[in-house]
């Protein structure tokens, strides 16, 4: 099988389950956002010198391919047949357990901190924003016609929610184990 099938090549491209769209929908512009936001986490994860943390974000690419997957499927029973699993309530409550456990080793945050530090640190806040971008792409896709008059699964937009969270939190704890003091934002 070819990488290339030249499909695309004017433009448009295949969802899951063979309905074609063009490559600026609203619902292809969502799941590319969250596989460039799988891209920048894998980036952060191939900077971390730490096995809990490059676990962590292991298990967070993987759900991110769900979602993507998820996304790139508009047909619920397309979803449920092909085995395409979606966010679960406990994969979000294992964010936020992780986001609890990596503040017990953080002083409390008392002003907002520049984004950087060690490289990981960076790659960290860097996945952050893009977090923040394909959150809004989603909320998009979810508000427009292309949603589907079932919309977004919730979990789905809480779980970008939660991550954006988790990878702030993440980078405060690279420059922490780093030894890397945070640089304050002064006004």
């Amino acid at each position: 099988m070819k990488i290339y099938t030249r499909r695309g090549d004017a433009g448009e491209t295949d969802l899951f389950g063979g309905d074609r769209v063009t490559k600026d929908s609203s619902r292809v512009d969502a799941y590319g956002a969250v596989d460039e936001l799988n891209a920048f986490v894998g980036a952060a994860r191939a900077a971390s010198e730490h096995g809990d943390m490059r676990a962590l974000m292991g298990r967070v690419q993987s759900s991110l391919l769900d979602l993507g997957a998820h996304l790139a499927t508009p047909d619920a029973a397309r979803r449920e047949k092909a085995g395409i699993p979606v966010i679960s309530d406990e994969e979000i409550e294992r964010l936020e357990r992780s986001i609890d456990a990596f503040e017990e080793e953080l002083e409390p945050l008392r002003s907002f901190v520049l984004p950087g530090g060690s490289p990981a640190a960076a790659a960290l806040h860097i996945a952050r924003v893009v977090c923040r971008r394909a959150e809004r792409r989603v909320v998009g896709l979810d508000r427009s016609e292309e949603g589907g008059e079932e919309g977004i699964d919730a979990r789905g937009l809480r779980y970008l929610n939660r991550l954006s969270d988790l990878l702030f939190v993440a980078a405060r704890v690279e420059n922490r184990r780093a030894g890397i003091d945070e640089e304050e934002w002064s006004v």
